[in-house]
Formats: structure tokens, C-alpha cells, sequence
């Protein structure tokens, strides 16, 4: 009962936004679904005015703390970070037990480089529910931040025994090796996330992951395949630099080069990278 309450009294505060005729009123249904569809084309400021519109229009319906939710990623969206923080702080006082108030606060708070806010939300949800994957992915990336290996490991091992498929767990497991230097056990990982994903950043990753084991013939055509995906990414022409320098193939390292600064590497980096 206090929720509702404290919910009819932030619906009533929003007094900054419009208000609209009141002959020919649309029902509650109707302006969400209108407001998801302005979610959809990226109409932030539209669907903020019509979330508004829909809890004023039914400020006792327990949908309301969802919409509140949605309120908060809108007004993010749109470049209200402050605003979007203190919608989700008031959704989350209202109710507390939602894994999606928590979720949707953290990925702000991560937004606006609140890590460890982030990461105790992240914590918070998983306590109510263990099996979403995408948000122990964060988590476990966050532990890993903070220096909390063992964390970010337990969180990998379990997302490893529930769904081992997941893009979430071949993405953390892969993220983990490369940066622990682990290379050849990251590759696997990389594979796998490349057999419904043909993104470059991950035939990249393999490539570069390749070249650290010595397996240059492959990697030599990861970063292909990534170029011809991203074309204009100078990073990936930098990275084919270093793979002809290693295989002993000069010119063909200075034209990479050359080409990656074109797109926007700044020289300083490619010449000592290629020195």
C-alpha cells in the first residue's frame, strides 16, 4: 500500500509534462502500446511524454512501476542521465524486488561510469534471480574490472554449466582469456560465439588470439574476413600490419600501415607499433 501511494505521489509531481485533451482519451493499453512503439523508433522524447501520460491516466495500476522503469531508460536514452537515475531510484524505493528496476539502474549507473553502484545492482538482481545470463555476463566483467578474478571465474563456470551456448557465456569465458593471456583457451570460446555471430570484432579477437599462439596461416584469414566486414576500420589494418611484419613481409606491413592511418589511426601509434 505504501508503494501505490508513493507511486500516485510521483505520478502527480510530474507536472512538467503536458497535458493532453481530455475528449476522446485513449485507454491505458493504447497509450503504452503507442509509447513502445515510439520506444521502438527511437521517438524518446514522444514515448517519455506518453509513459507519463499513462500512469496519470491509471496512477493504481500495478503496471505502472514497469512503465516507471522504461521512463528511466527513455530519459537516459535521451541524454537525461541525472533524471533517468533518480526515475529508477524512485521505481526501485517503490519496488525493490524488481529484477528489472535493478537491471535497468545498472546499466545507467555503468553508463554514467558508476561501476561499483553498477555492480551491486547487478549482485542485487542475480539474488533474485540466478539464470539471467546477460546480467551475470556484466557482472562477471565487473569483478573482473575490480580486480575480483575468483568472482568473475565462478560466474563464468556457472553460466557455463546452465547454458554453455549463451553469447553471454562464450563472450565472458573469451573476454577472461584474452585478458588473462590465455590465448588458446580463449579461442574455442571465440569459435563458437563466430557460429551465430560472423561479427569482425570477433574474427578479429580470434585473430589476434591466433597470432599470440603462432598459428599465423589463421589468423591471416580472420583478419580478412573481418576487413571485408569493416572495411573502414583502420584498427583492423593495423592489426594485418603487425600479422605481415610477423610473417616477415615488409611491404605488405607498410601498405597495412599506411592504409590504417588513411582511416584514422594516428601515425605515432602505427609507426611504433610497426618499428
Amino acid at each position: 500500500m505504501k508503494a501505490l501511494i508513493h507511486l500516485i505521489i510521483y505520478i502527480s509531481a510530474c507536472a512538467a509534462c503536458p497535458v493532453f485533451a481530455e475528449d476522446s482519451i485513449p485507454n491505458y493499453l493504447d497509450i503504452v502500446q503507442k509509447a513502445d512503439e515510439a520506444i521502438k523508433d527511437a521517438h524518446w522524447h514522444e514515448a517519455e511524454e506518453l509513459l507519463v501520460r499513462a500512469m496519470r491516466s491509471e496512477p493504481a495500476n500495478p503496471g505502472n512501476i514497469l512503465l516507471m522503469s522504461n521512463l528511466g531508460m527513455v530519459r537516459y536514452y535521451s541524454g537525461q542521465d541525472s533524471l533517468a537515475l533518480q526515475t529508477l531510484n524512485d521505481a526501485h524505493a517503490m519496488a525493490p524486488a524488481s529484477v528489472t528496476v535493478l537491471q535497468n539502474r545498472a546499466r545507467v549507473l555503468l553508463g554514467m561510469n558508476k561501476s561499483i553502484e553498477a555492480y551491486n545492482d547487478f549482485t542485487s538482481a542475480l539474488e533474485l534471480d540466478s539464470m539471467l545470463m546477460e546480467t551475470r555476463f556484466y557482472h562477471a566483467m565487473l569483478a573482473l574490472e575490480q580486480g575480483r578474478d575468483s568472482i568473475c571465474m565462478r560466474d563464468i563456470k556457472f553460466m557455463e554449466r546452465h547454458d554453455y551456448k549463451n553469447r553471454y557465456t562464450n563472450l565472458a569465458a573469451a573476454t577472461y582469456h584474452r585478458l588473462a593471456g590465455n590465448y588458446s583457451e580463449a579461442i574455442p570460446y571465440l569459435s563458437r560465439l563466430l557460429e551465430t555471430e560472423k561479427y569482425a570484432e570477433h574474427y578479429a579477437a580470434r585473430a589476434m588470439c591466433e597470432m599470440m599462439t603462432g598459428d599465423l596461416n589463421s589468423a591471416a584469414t580472420d583478419v580478412a574476413e573481418a576487413i571485408s566486414l569493416e572495411p573502414t576500420d583502420g584498427d583492423l589494418y593495423l592489426q594485418r600490419a603487425l600479422l605481415q611484419k610477423m610473417r616477415y613481409r615488409p611491404d605488405d606491413a607498410e601498405a597495412d600501415g599506411q592504409r590504417a592511418i588513411e582511416l584514422g589511426v594516428p601515425e605515432e601509434k602505427v609507426r611504433a607499433m610497426l618499428r
